[in-house]
């Protein structure tokens, strides 16, 4: 984020903001909380489709450095998100499926009335938001 921000690269903190918010809500709220999503087929997916964009990512960022970007890194760095996109995403939203199932059950992280500041909050709810939040 502070990179896109401070003008160190050429990515929009637009663009940067919601992508680094996807992997932490994913990561605290779908696999720290939610013990269903880490036996899940999502897992495998997210850390597959992460492992290799960040790997390609900063290897592209090594080279830039250098002055000298490999033909194959540049192609791979521009091309394989069109396959590794979807995987990812698919990943996320199985999590985030399972992390609604069990925050729904159980009511982790929900704050319900009656209380002093008259005020409800229900996590699954706002996993079901997270989640429409993937529509273009």
């Amino acid at each position: 984020i502070l990179h896109s921000l401070f003008g160190m690269v050429s990515t929009k903190t637009g663009v940067v903001l919601p992508q680094v918010f996807s992997r932490v809500f994913v990561v605290w709220i779908g696999l720290h909380y939610c013990h269903a999503s880490k036996s899940s087929i999502g897992l495998p997916l997210i850390l597959i489709a992460w492992t290799i964009t960040e790997i390609i990512r900063y290897s592209f960022y090594f080279f830039a450095l250098l002055g000298d970007t490999p033909y194959l890194l540049k192609y791979l760095r521009y091309t394989l998100f069109i396959v590794l996109y979807p995987i990812g995403i698919t990943g996320e939203l199985i999590i985030c499926y399972h992390a609604f199932a069990e925050f729904s059950a159980n009511g982790n992280l929900s704050y319900n009335l009656p209380n002093k500041i008259n005020f409800t909050w229900h996590t699954s709810w706002f996993i079901v938001l997270y989640m429409f939040s993937y529509i273009p």
